[in-house]
């Protein structure tokens, strides 16, 4: 059985950092593919950053670029997303996805919608707020 679960979200003022987990379980792509996403409020669903597991290979947005990094363990299975220097327009909810590396990159980079993909987390909700 597949499974995402995201965790590591809260409250945080401007200027601070977060790190968010994506557990992983269950998955057999190869190359496999994680990535995060987030949704703010009356906003689309938009790509982040992904990770190839196999390789280590990272792809990122452009806009959040140096501001959030993207990791694993691939013996725990966890997939992080470090998040920096935060800002209030980060609000929103954070989910973590699964896919081959290749459709997500292009998930990411806007080439496919992201309805296409077909794991999802939950989601854990991030507010950056005084």
């Amino acid at each position: 059985q597949v499974q995402l679960v995201e965790s590591g979200g809260g409250l945080v003022q401007p200027g601070g950092s977060l790190r968010l987990s994506c557990a992983t379980s269950g998955f057999t792509y190869d190359p496999l593919g994680i990535g995060w996403f987030r949704q703010a409020p009356g906003k689309e669903r938009e790509g982040l950053a992904c990770i190839n597991i196999k390789d280590g290979n990272t792809y990122y947005k452009d806009s959040i670029q140096g501001r959030f990094t993207i990791s694993s363990d691939n013996v725990k299975k966890v997939v992080y997303l470090q998040m920096d220097d935060l800002k209030p327009e980060d609000t929103a909810i954070y989910y973590c996805a699964a896919d081959r590396i290749d459709p997500l990159i292009a998930v990411l980079r806007g080439a496919i919608p992201h309805r296409h993909v077909p794991h999802w987390g939950r989601g854990t909700a991030v507010t950056v707020s005084s």
